[in-house]
């Protein structure tokens, strides 16, 4: 059930394409490559900071964070392995949301980011005052967010929860006879909604990259490769979701990879988590899903411009001046908190087979 205020607009909160910025990814010499790597290594050993990457980042970034004694994960077990680490500092390569829950959940840390301006189309999608109006206007249903939100949504939520945990989140509302706000991917929520059968208003945004990848397209390609299997996040459009051998978030997909008894893989999420892939599984095949490819209409081309935004260069920067620090307001992080702990404690609870990756 999905049935509207019809006193309420619900409006299409997708970014229209020319507002969805270039993907720009760093061109670097090997020399260059090199001799950036070694001064972030340097700084990192100099100062008290740790280096946690989300998998969408640039390899490079991955490979420093795993080789300093960093994290390279989703953005709430990069969140939680910072709290978890004596530095004093961490300097969080991924997307804005990410550095918030980074400092939500530690809050007397100093948090870098190697650009402030690394958003995420979810996040700008979702603003805090259209979105307490479609709450307030439905006081008798529990507000569930994703992680792809500001501090402000989630601290005007009741729950967060991530693309591995969200199925059981609503499971476990719909028993006890909750109905559902929720926010903000559509293609996530419809995914959820069919598999619990809860009773959810969902919100209309969606993710820039995960929504260009074509069922038609994706359908053609499977014959190409008969024998491979296809692994998909929940953010993508119900007709690639439906093809899917996997449904799964980020750290699902990865430990698919691993485990099927396949060798070729058709992928649907930003192309970054193939490092990891690779590093995981080297003697497996992993293929990019469609997206409109060559077509004037594709944007990200399975590469989030915003995760792009975190470059050696500007990772250097931050490192030498200390700048681009996150901050969140303590009222705000701490009734966003609220909502993030009720996860924690859930995923604690159920034990290791509810997966807590996000996006």
């Amino acid at each position: 059930m999905n049935a509207i205020n019809p006193g309420l607009e619900l409006r299409d909160y997708r970014m229209p394409p020319d507002e969805v910025p270039e993907t720009i990814v760093e061109t670097l010499s090997i020399e260059e490559r090199d001799e950036l790597k070694a001064r972030v290594k340097k700084l990192l050993k100099k100062q008290d900071p740790v280096l946690v990457a989300h998998y969408y980042t640039d390899a490079d970034l991955q490979l420093l964070a795993d080789e300093t004694g960093g994290y390279v994960s989703d953005s709430l077990d990069m969140a939680r392995f910072g709290h978890e680490s004596p530095a004093s500092t961490l300097v969080v390569c991924g997307v804005r949301f990410m550095g918030e829950t980074a400092k939500i959940l530690n809050p007397e840390k100093r948090i870098l980011m190697p650009d402030l301006a690394a958003d995420c189309s979810l996040d700008i999608g979702c603003p805090i005052d259209g979105f307490s109006k479609f709450c307030d206007q439905h006081p008798d249903r529990t507000v569930v967010v994703y992680a792809n939100t500001s501090a402000a949504v989630k601290a005007r939520a009741d729950w967060m929860v991530t693309s591995g945990s969200a199925v059981d989140v609503i499971n476990s509302l719909r028993d006890q006879g909750k109905k559902i706000i929720w926010a903000p991917d559509k293609y996530l929520g419809q995914y959820v909604q069919e598999k619990t059968g809860a009773d959810m208003l969902i919100w209309q945004g969606a993710c820039v990259v995960h929504e260009e990848f074509k069922g038609v397209e994706l359908e053609l390609l499977r014959r190409e490769h008969p024998q491979a299997k296809v692994l998909v996040h929940p953010e993508s459009p119900a007709s690639v979701i439906k093809q899917a051998d996997v449904v799964s978030s980020t750290t699902g997909i990865i430990k698919a990879a691993m485990e099927l008894d396949a060798r070729e893989f058709i992928v649907a999420t930003d192309k970054g988590i193939f490092h990891k892939m690779q590093e995981m599984a080297p003697d497996k095949v992993f293929i990019e899903a469609p997206t409109a490819g060559i077509s004037a209409t594709c944007k990200s081309c399975a590469h989030c411009p915003w995760m792009a935004m975190n470059t050696l260069r500007k990772l250097v920067h931050v490192l030498e001046t200390g700048s681009n620090e996150i901050q969140v307001n303590p009222e705000t992080g701490r009734r966003a908190k609220i909502a993030i702990q009720r996860l924690l404690d859930f995923t604690r609870s159920k034990g290791p087979s509810v997966l807590a990756g996000d996006a």
